[in-house]
């Protein structure tokens, strides 16, 4: 197959591009403090500098490197709105648009797939792409038994590329660090790395998206398209109508964000309970609002497997922070995995440290902001809170790595909606070992 239509040489040179300006700009950073612009002002600037970049360079790019600004985009909500604002449209494009591919690539893929007679599968096929995203693009069509179908067809080449940026993902950790201190991207890389096989298989993919279609089969709030046909590089479904969430953030009414907040949250803490998977992969470009008001969601190709359920670990560690016992907390943790052995701690300070974590369930129902997340990653980014170095210590085992990517995820899209959502009452609805009292 041919390759992804973007030249491998520029790829690699823009993502490597982005520690070497990180360290440009902490020279500078250095020269405007001696030449007497004060500590913080230069802090400030050379973040918003730093996010300008990465999300710049990222927005160029297919495959794992727009992955990881799609995972970014969901987090937008905490940048500071004074330059949060300017890059606002070109991260939500990041969920869901990229340059397409040419009718004669699309072809050839469907082809090789599908057959040389492809096309006597289809009454109709729409070459021109109705959405795209990081290692695939969809195409609206009718099935030859009279069904409008999606076709998700993959990127030729996309499975080397995605490997590739995923390798030069690890340069982005020191420009990463200059936006968000204390983030240690080392965990997120070695993720990421595990999980590309997976997002690249279809046919697994498709069996995830048959699971949770038949766990919410007629469910009256929730829409999954059934899968019509699949391949290793090729997923024809359903074709389901509705407006995109990202439309919702940007001009829904206050009752349309606060139910589509709900639906949202909702969706990922049931999945485990009904279908005993997670959906992963929050960003709002995965779901759409239908004509009668149910939540449709797509793209099952990052999904946990949680047969079980929640794990009872993450239910008792969050039922003794709500109840702020701080020693137990630590000893929780330190049991679970959160904190290594030889790591010392203080109690309060890390139950203060997860106190913004734990608010939305502290009341019957939670109003969700950006004002409100950028106040949590404030202090927990400001050098000068003693609580900082906090960050530096925690430690998230592998099999949190998931979970924790859903939960930031989903706190991060509800703060973009402005949601007003009953989470208290969820989280004890869908995690019945969850003790609020």
């Amino acid at each position: 197959m041919n390759e992804i239509p973007q030249s491998s040489l520029s790829r690699t040179t823009k993502l490597a591009a982005l520690p070497m300006a990180a360290i440009g700009r902490a020279a500078i950073g250095l020269g405007k403090r001696i030449g007497g612009k004060s500590g913080d002002y230069v802090a400030q600037e050379m973040q918003a500098r730093a996010a300008e970049q990465i999300f710049k360079v990222l927005g160029e790019l297919k495959g794992g490197a727009m992955k990881m600004g799609q995972a970014l985009s969901v987090l937008e909500a905490a940048l500071p709105e004074e330059y949060a604002a300017p890059y606002r449209e070109a991260l939500t494009k990041l969920q869901d648009s990229a340059p397409p591919m040419s009718a004669a690539v699309i072809h050839k893929v469907i082809s090789d797939e599908l057959g040389e007679d492809w096309r006597k599968r289809f009454v109709e096929f729409n070459d021109t792409p109705a959405a795209a995203a990081s290692i695939g693009q969809v195409h609206k069509a009718i099935w030859r038994d009279g069904r409008e179908v999606a076709v998700k067809i993959q990127y030729p080449g996309a499975d080397t590329a995605l490997l590739n940026d995923i390798n030069q993902a690890s340069a982005l950790g020191r420009a990463i660090g200059v936006w968000i201190p204390g983030l240690d991207t080392k965990p997120l890389i070695a993720e990421a790395k595990e999980r590309v096989a997976e997002e690249l298989d279809y046919l697994q993919e498709a069996n995830f998206q048959r699971k949770f279609a038949a766990a919410f089969e007629g469910d009256d709030e929730f829409v999954i398209p059934h899968v019509v046909s699949a391949s290793a590089h090729v997923i024809v479904s359903e074709w389901v109508d509705g407006i995109p969430l990202s439309k919702v953030i940007a001009s829904g009414t206050k009752r349309e964000r606060d139910r589509a907040g709900l639906l949202y949250q909702r969706f990922l803490l049931t999945g485990p309970s009904r279908a005993g998977l997670m959906h992963a992969d929050p960003h709002p470009g995965n779901y759409r609002i239908t004509a009668d008001g149910k939540l449709c969601v797509f793209d099952f190709g990052a999904v946990a497997q949680l047969p079980g359920g929640f794990p009872t670990s993450t239910a008792r560690l969050l039922s003794i922070a709500f109840k702020g016992d701080a020693e137990n907390v630590v000893l929780a943790m330190r049991e679970e995995g959160f904190l290594k052995p030889n790591i010392k701690i203080d109690a309060e300070a890390i139950l203060q440290y997860l106190a913004p974590f734990t608010e939305p369930a502290a009341t019957t129902e939670f109003q969700y902001s950006r004002e409100w997340l950028q106040s949590v990653f404030s202090k927990i980014n400001n050098p000068k809170d003693p609580n900082f170095n906090i960050a530096f210590k925690l430690n998230l085992p592998p099999s949190y790595l998931l979970i924790h990517r859903v939960w930031i995820g989903t706190i991060g899209v509800l703060c973009q909606l402005n949601a007003k959502v009953p989470s208290r009452s969820e989280l004890q609805r869908f995690i019945p070992e969850l003790d609020l009292a």
